[in-house]
């Protein structure tokens, strides 16, 4: 989920940049250093704006930088347990496909594509349903379910996201518009 959220933070700015105006390098050094990393809070930090200095720095001893707070506005993404996602399957593996929502990926499962026993086609990139045949290919947009969130503060990139597809409104968006028609249908013919 994205969420706009004000924080405050504290920069560290180089001795060798001090000659520089302040408020510039306060801007520069919050979107640098906490665009891209997860917070306390476990959510990511997309984009820092209206980048203000709060008070005067402080040198520390020995290191010669001045460490300033800043307040700023972020835009954050923030996944959360039981929220459903649209995303993209990005790659298939043996034991399930990675799919690609907002700036993270999430592991789908063999297990958690469909209520049907799910073969592995590793040559032609694909999961295929024994009995129904629905198949699951990289490209495809599908909604999902988060079951397990751990996000990795020092590598984001690298954070485990469990999904499901395994209940009813979740899947592949070509099975749920299959799904939709037929239910219209079928009350069309009850009238």
């Amino acid at each position: 989920m994205y969420l706009k959220v004000q924080r405050e933070d504290v920069v560290r700015i180089p001795p060798d940049r001090l000659g520089e105006d302040i408020d510039v390098l306060a801007k520069e050094f919050t979107r640098s250093n906490l665009e891209g990393r997860v917070g306390a809070d476990k959510s990511l930090t997309m984009i820092a704006s209206r980048v203000e200095r709060v008070g005067e720095g402080r040198i520390v001893h020995g290191d010669g930088a001045v460490y300033q707070r800043v307040r700023y506005d972020a835009v954050v993404f923030r996944p959360t347990l039981q929220e459903v996602v649209d995303g993209q399957v990005v790659e298939i593996l043996k034991f399930g496909a990675f799919i690609r929502f907002g700036p993270l990926d999430g592991l789908l499962h063999i297990s958690q594509v469909m209520d049907d026993r799910v073969d592995v086609d590793e040559e032609n990139q694909r999961l295929i349903g024994k009995d129904t045949k629905r198949d699951v290919r990289i490209g495809d947009k599908v909604r999902t379910r988060i079951v397990a969130v751990s996000l990795n503060e020092r590598a984001p990139r690298e954070s485990k996201i469990g999904l499901t597809m395994r209940q009813p409104g979740l899947g592949k968006l070509d099975w749920l518009e299959d799904e939709r028609k037929k239910g219209g249908e079928a009350r069309k013919r009850r009238k």
